[in-house]
């Protein structure tokens, strides 16, 4: 029988805890979480989206998206503007301050994936990378 750590969907598993577990520890003084940030980094590429479109490209639930939303409205860094194609629609939108939010965290964030990845070598990081991009992309529309 093979051991636990011989199983790579669990060893998957235990990077991404691992992973949410130090994103969310540098969020913390700012009240979001690993999702909200997500958020923020999808919106940053995005001229706006729909809420389902988010929620298919995060992979989250749809009902989650209406909360995360919600919260960064709050905070100023997302908004709710009427879509261009339909005016019943709402599309979502990065403000300049969720643009300056992430500006002041990228810094941080990278210490991040550098204290995860920290075992690996400049080579092998980008291997990781490309390796993770083929197995989660076809999954995430």
């Amino acid at each position: 029988m093979r051991g636990l750590h011989a199983d790579t969907g669990y060893l998957l598993y235990r990077l991404g805890l691992r992973s949410g577990q130090l994103f969310n520890s540098f969020l913390q003084e700012s009240g979001l979480r690993l999702r909200h940030y997500a958020l923020l980094r999808f919106l940053a590429t995005s001229p706006g989206a729909l809420q389902r479109e988010l929620s298919t490209s995060l992979g989250y639930d749809p009902s989650a998206i209406v909360g995360l939303v919600d919260d960064l409205e709050k905070l100023g860094f997302a908004e709710r503007r009427p879509s261009p194609d339909d005016r019943r629609s709402r599309i979502i939108v990065l403000t300049e301050g969720g643009r300056a939010f992430l500006r002041d965290t990228d810094e941080a964030g990278q210490r991040v994936t550098n204290e995860l990845l920290q075992p690996l070598d400049a080579t092998e990081r980008e291997q990781l990378h490309a390796l993770l991009r083929t197995v989660t992309e076809p999954g995430l529309g």
